[in-house]
């Protein structure tokens, strides 16, 4: 998949920027993984400090998706580790962005996968298995729904309704 700058992205759909067809997460995130750049349609997961879900989706195969998890913003622990984010690498998936924290900081920053959070804890989460999947989230001052399609670089996050063209 060819990389889209974000800057370039927003300086060719003003338009769809104005509409709310292409938003701007605000930029609160910590640059992880290998791949500063990223994209892909999107999937939803919300949880508190709870990383059951978090495993159960990346299990699956990821055919370049990217997983984002509205964690409540906890820097309480970490919902991603570095053995999750080996995980997601292993099944296909372009990336995960965590409002919340990451852990593992040195094995993430080894892994081909790009990996977007709040900051880095070193306690695990816990192990409740309670969240929800597939639904809309709401961080960084955006609305982010399942389906819609997520682009990433150094510069930013934008989400979209719909696939840009590059």
């Amino acid at each position: 998949m060819a990389s889209l700058a974000t800057a370039e992205a927003c300086d060719s759909n003003a338009a769809l920027i104005a509409s709310g067809d292409v938003r701007c997460l605000q930029p609160i995130f910590q640059i992880y993984g290998q791949c500063r750049a990223f994209s892909g349609p999107i999937v939803t997961l919300k949880v508190f400090e709870d990383s059951v879900l978090v495993r159960e989706l990346l299990e699956t195969r990821g055919d370049g998706r990217v997983l984002v998890i509205d964690g409540g913003g906890s820097m309480r622990c970490a919902l991603v580790g570095g053995n999750l984010v080996v995980l997601a690498q292993n099944m296909g998936w372009a990336g995960i962005v965590v409002n919340g924290c990451v852990r593992d900081v040195d094995e993430i920053n080894g892994c081909d996968i790009g990996v977007r959070a709040l900051a880095s804890h070193p306690q695990k989460s816990n192990k409740k298995g309670i969240g929800e999947k597939h639904v809309p989230i709401h961080f960084a001052g955006t609305l982010i729904r399942d389906g819609e399609w997520l682009y990433a670089d150094s510069d930013g996050i934008l989400v979209s309704k719909t696939e840009l063209s590059v």
